[in-house]
């Protein structure tokens, strides 16, 4: 794993997948394999709706476990390249529902956060491997984000590990 801050304003988290590009792919656009990583260590996702193609639209919740009692989370956006298997971007914010943009003040979320933030998934065949390189555009250095985003990649690598071995 390599995880460089190439600026304020932007996280960068390489890994290397023991699958094939394609598998990989399929991971982060359709719903059902989605749901199974995404999010941090116990975080459910019960909301996975994705019309990956541009101008497709996403909305998934996230749903975390407090001593208060379940906390959703919803984040809508938009995809802006999809170039399968090798590139996915899409924007991000949090919203309701419904896909109404929330704004992070709304929400408790440090003055600067921003409003919108821009995934970009990138994967580079290396045969049976795939080398992911997920940009993360407009996460304030110190967010909680780039832990979610760390424990989500773990996931998603526990994954491919636990299918290799029903292969």
């Amino acid at each position: 794993m390599t995880q460089r801050n190439d600026s304020q304003d932007s996280v960068v988290i390489e890994r290397i997948v023991d699958a094939p590009r394609e598998f990989v792919w399929r991971l982060w656009t359709e719903p059902e394999h989605f749901m199974a990583w995404y999010g941090p260590t116990g975080a459910t996702i019960p909301v996975a709706n994705m019309d990956v193609r541009v101008g497709g639209a996403r909305l998934v919740c996230m749903e975390v476990q407090t001593p208060s009692g379940v906390m959703q989370m919803w984040f809508t956006g938009e995809y802006l390249d999809v170039v399968e298997p090798r590139r996915l971007v899409y924007s991000e914010s949090m919203s309701d529902e419904h896909a109404n943009v929330l704004l992070p003040s709304d929400i408790g979320m440090p003055e600067g956060h921003p409003t919108t933030t821009e995934i970009i998934v990138e994967l580079e065949d290396l045969g049976a491997r795939t080398r992911m390189v997920l940009t993360h555009v407009g996460i304030p250095e110190g967010s909680p984000a780039v832990a979610g985003w760390n424990m989500a990649l773990d996931k998603l690598v526990a994954l491919v590990d636990a299918s290799s071995r029903r292969d």
